[in-house]
């Protein structure tokens, strides 16, 4: 095999694109070719002769639920058994690397993408990806986490600059990528179209080099999205190994290499990261690629990703003596996934009207309602309406049609369709027993209309075999244990990203900062309708004995007990919280740190344990660049949701101690609340005249924000070499403190 020292710049430089819209570009002797394929929720290979982009042409595969539905199982085991299934179907198929999981944050609701990402929290992010690529990469195939980074709104996506501090990246929309990344190894990473904060994310060198690799670790590739390199060799240089598809702008690196502004070593590590990546994935086409199994499995993974939102009198499950009349085109025509590049051509659909025909003693009585395109139709309604009133319960399935949200687009509202709503008070009035079914791949609105329904199921989309899973959750043969990854707010406006989504003039401002989703909502204490984490089932939980101890260096471990207190067989999805109290609050109020499912039988019991490390306590400190963990006390409560939390321990940590260091622009209220430089200063002030000495606290406070330096002019006290010998005595007493390990500091 040869070596990159072998190899010309021409032959390098068009190993960094690809050799078609699919392939990697073969080196004979060094690289062979790879084939990548979409597939985040199921396979989307290009069938041969298909067009470039293969969307609606590509191989049948199975079509499991799309991120929207994984992440609400809040079940990483079974979305890992999913990962293995995606990467047996690529391996059966030649495919090498997977272009999948999305992990991006959900800022807003109105987020097009939505459907392909996991939440709004980065913990249940980081843990559903890192299960989905260990599951992908466990069958030699290559996952590849996308989109890296804040890529979070579909408007003006390959222009727009997410203009967001260095603080908010890192709680917020880094935190899942570092983790996957630090525990899982994905094999590739695909940097985003979008700038954050005026740079390319295909061409930013912080964001692909010096925070990627040297500070987290990452030997993989970085592959562009496709489409997203606007300035090669700047591309080449910052650290993306390929880009995709081929723009045939190869010659631009090696003229780079030639003119001397391209060091050709940056050559040689992208050939010798290709090398690695191929190295550590082998497709075999031998494998088959078990449909059958599979569609069992994507049934099981829908059945659990069903949310129970509302469940008045025990409506659900579905009483076998009480006939049913099923209205909405949706159980017949489902939707099961969302549009774009994620779009999967499935080995066979179930819906739910032929499901609950054979599920529902005496079947159902059918309707459509409405149509899928939002033309109105009298005569449908007409029919659903009889049908109501002719059945003891009414199951109506709503919910988004395709070109409401799909890549490409933001949507503009998050409320379902008027036709439908309209539809649904007809409804109401000639029947006592309501349910409502929900397909959409992002949140929408149920304050306004809930009320009519005496039970919501919230059934985003849930790929092939949704409707089979909601015929199961319906009548019974399965309990809801879904819970939200979003929070359903009141109305769009009370939403946190709602002023500054999606921007304007090529910026889009994160505002907010790290008050996202229910971070936001909850720190402002603000009324929800439903919040994130909550999710009904057909039985109910206790919670007793919390207990918390020690983990590790400034973390903890939080035991308790679950009980199923009801009648059935059901699954709990306990949670704990990380709550800080704060009068001026810098941080949010509570953030989710851990979660674990248990299924339980009736009066069965078991102890959990979940935890809280020092790094879910900590704070991003942007002036170090460090995580910070602050002295104080902190709650670690446990429960079912983040306003449905059951027990509380309050811990005690020392911090970590950390004392920077202080300068002649540090201000007063830094000096005074620093532990070496406070009595640094407080033996200064002994030393001064008497009308220094004795300053009113108001005087303090005001002076508290004026650098030392300001304020020794302003008053004549200090002169600028007893500035500068203060400033070296503090420094010499802060390094000897670090020494004795009093403190921490750099």
């Amino acid at each position: 095999m040869s070596t990159p020292d072998a190899l010309d710049p021409a032959t390098k430089a068009a190993a960094t694109s690809g050799s078609d819209t699919w392939h990697t570009t073969a080196v004979p002797g060094t690289l062979r070719r790879l084939t990548l394929a979409d597939g985040p929720h199921g396979l989307r290979k290009q069938s041969e002769g298909g067009d470039n982009l293969g969307i609606g042409d590509s191989v049948p595969a199975t079509c499991f639920p799309p991120a929207v539905g994984l992440g609400a199982t809040w079940n990483p085991d079974l979305v890992r058994r999913v990962g293995a299934a995606l990467g047996t179907e690529a391996n059966a198929l030649g495919v090498d690397v997977l272009l999948g999981p999305g992990m991006n944050i959900k800022r807003s609701p109105l987020g097009g993408r939505n459907f392909e990402y996991v939440s709004e929290d980065p913990h249940v992010t980081e843990r559903v990806a890192a299960a989905l690529v260990d599951g992908i990469q466990s069958q030699g195939v290559g996952a590849c986490v996308k989109h890296f980074a804040a890529n979070n709104q579909e408007t003006d996506r390959m222009r727009v600059s997410a203009d967001v501090d260095d603080r908010t990246l890192r709680e917020i929309y880094l935190r899942a990528f570092e983790h996957v990344v630090r525990t899982a190894d994905p094999a590739m990473v695909m940097c985003a179209y979008n700038r954050i904060n005026g740079v390319h994310a295909s061409q930013d060198p912080w964001l692909l080099t010096t925070l990627l690799r040297d500070e987290w670790g990452f030997d993989g590739a970085v592959v562009s999205d496709w489409g997203a390199v606007v300035d090669r060799v700047a591309a080449v240089r910052a650290g993306l190994d390929l880009e995709m598809p081929p723009s045939h702008t190869d010659r631009l690196v090696t003229e780079a290499v030639q003119r001397g502004e391209l060091d050709e070593s940056v050559l040689d590590t992208v050939v010798d990261r290709l090398r690695r990546l191929q190295e550590r994935v082998s497709s075999d086409t031998s494998r088959p690629a078990e449909h059958d199994s599979h569609d069992a499995l994507a049934r099981e993974a829908a059945g659990e990703a069903v949310v129970l939102l509302r469940n008045e009198g025990g409506t659900l499950p579905l009483d076998p003596g009480r006939s049913v009349a099923l209205i909405g085109e949706f159980a017949r025509t489902p939707r099961f996934q969302g549009g774009g590049s994620s779009h999967v051509v499935p080995t066979t659909v179930r819906n739910a009207l032929d499901a609950l025909t054979e599920a529902v003693p005496g079947g159902v009585t059918f309707a459509p309602g409405f149509t899928l395109d939002g033309r109105p139709d009298s005569g449908l309604v007409d029919e659903a309406v009889a049908a109501a009133a002719a059945n003891d319960t009414a199951v109506l399935f709503l919910g988004l049609p395709e070109a409401a949200e799909s890549e490409g687009f933001d949507r503009s509202g998050i409320g379902l369709p008027h036709d439908q709503l309209a539809l649904l008070d007809r409804v109401r009035e000639v029947t006592d027993r309501v349910v409502v079914v929900l397909s959409n791949g992002g949140v929408v609105s149920v304050n306004e209309w809930q009320h009519q329904a005496d039970a919501v199921l919230e059934g985003w989309l849930l790929g092939q075999a949704g409707g089979a899973a909601l015929a199961d959750v319906l009548t019974g043969a399965v309990s809801p244990s879904g819970r939200l990854t979003e929070t359903i707010p009141l109305r769009l406006s009370d939403h946190g990203s709602h002023l500054a989504f999606p921007g304007e003039y090529g910026h889009c401002v994160y505002g907010e900062g790290v008050f996202v989703g229910y971070r936001y909502f909850d720190t402002l204490d603000r009324p929800v309708a439903y919040p994130f984490g909550h999710g009904l089932t057909y039985t109910s939980f206790a919670y007793a004995d919390a207990e918390a101890k020690p983990d590790g260096a400034d973390g903890w471990r939080v035991a308790f007990t679950v009980t199923n207190t009801g009648g059935y067989t059901a699954a709990e999805a306990a949670q704990l919280y990380v709550e800080v109290q704060q009068d001026h609050p810098t941080r949010p109020r509570r953030e989710l740190t851990d979660f674990a499912k248990v299924t339980l039988a009736p009066g069965e019991s078991t102890r959990l344990e979940l935890a809280a490390g020092a790094r879910d306590l900590s704070t991003w400190d942007p002036l170090n660049q460090r995580w910070s963990l602050s002295e104080g006390t902190y709650t670690l409560a446990v429960g079912a949701s983040c306003r449905d939390l059951r027990l509380r321990v309050d811990v005690t940590s020392e911090g970590d101690r950390f004392a920077p260091a202080l300068t002649a622009r540090s201000t007063i209220g830094e000096w005074r609340g620093h532990p070496v430089g406070g009595p640094v200063l407080d033996e200064l002030r002994d030393q001064l005249p008497p009308e220094f000495r004795e300053v009113p606290e108001e005087m303090l406070a005001m002076a508290d924000s004026m650098p030392l330096e300001t304020l020794a002019t302003l008053s004549g006290a200090l002169s600028g070499q007893d500035i500068a010998r203060l400033v070296a005595e503090t420094e010499s007493r802060r390094r000897a403190a670090i020494d004795r390990g009093e403190i921490t500091g750099s």
